[in-house]
């Protein structure tokens, strides 16, 4: 049984599964986006995040110890370059994990793994919140000039009947 035990060891022995994991973190920090099982890419998404996490530092130190986990200077540099700016200010969930069906051989449930904030089609598909502009009026605006001189239009256009009704009130009083 295993009963509180976090990690899924995916049917395999230690050294194969971290070669695994460590092939698969190559991949999904070069392309973005992979396409993988469920079970592969829950266990995937434990084992990128705290290198997500630790690239927000850009230190030597920092650069090492991610090096001894991907083992591939591309993938680093790419890691610590274009991804780290870009997730700096997220406090973590780096990785988006979305079911994509079954695969067609033995029907094992297929997920697709990628980085949340380079989906491209997900940001633009977004609607963006239209934030209000908070600078101080310096004039008026031609809406804020309108205004007044449709106020004064209704205030004058009762003035003008207001002769014609005295008139029709006197001609009532003479009969």
């Amino acid at each position: 049984m295993r009963h509180n035990k976090s990690i899924n060891h995916l049917s395999r022995k230690s050294g194969h599964r971290k070669a695994l994991l460590a092939n698969m973190a190559v991949s999904l920090i070069e392309h973005k986006r992979i396409t993988t099982t469920l079970a592969k890419a829950k266990a995937l998404k434990m084992y990128v995040e705290p290198l997500v996490t630790k690239s927000k530092e850009d230190t030597t130190h920092s650069r090492r110890i991610v090096f001894s986990y991907l083992k591939n200077k591309e993938a680093v540099k790419e890691l610590f370059g274009t991804i780290s700016p870009k997730i700096a200010s997220r406090p973590g969930g780096y990785t988006r994990i979305l079911k994509v069906g079954f695969r067609h051989g033995d029907a094992a449930e297929m997920a697709l793994i990628e980085f949340v904030d380079f989906n491209e089609a997900a940001l633009a598909s977004s609607p963006k919140k239209e934030t209000k502009k908070t600078s101080t009026r310096r004039s008026r605006s031609k809406k804020a000039a309108e205004a007044p001189k449709a106020e004064a239009q209704v205030e004058t256009a009762p003035a003008a009947e207001a002769p014609a009704a005295e008139a029709s009130a006197e001609e009532k009083k003479a009969e």
